[in-house]
């Protein structure tokens, strides 16, 4: 079984291409994306954003607070 959809695929694909022209921004008006790494996680995350078959994202472990 595939870990990601057809459409995933292709929205991940996408952002892909835009990176290697130079115009895939990253987040909210700031600069272009750095790496083709980058790349991809904008691409799951546009997928993601858009309810196509992706996995989920790792769960984030919180910090133990002491009782200072």
């Amino acid at each position: 079984m595939a870990k990601y959809g057809k459409n995933a695929r292709q929205t991940i694909s996408r952002a892909m291409h835009k990176y290697g022209r130079g115009k895939l921004k990253s987040g909210k008006g700031r600069g272009k994306a750095r790496s083709a790494r980058q790349a991809v996680a904008i691409g799951i995350s546009e997928a993601r954003k858009k309810g196509q078959k992706v996995p989920p994202a790792p769960k984030r472990r919180s910090r133990k607070k002491t009782g200072r």
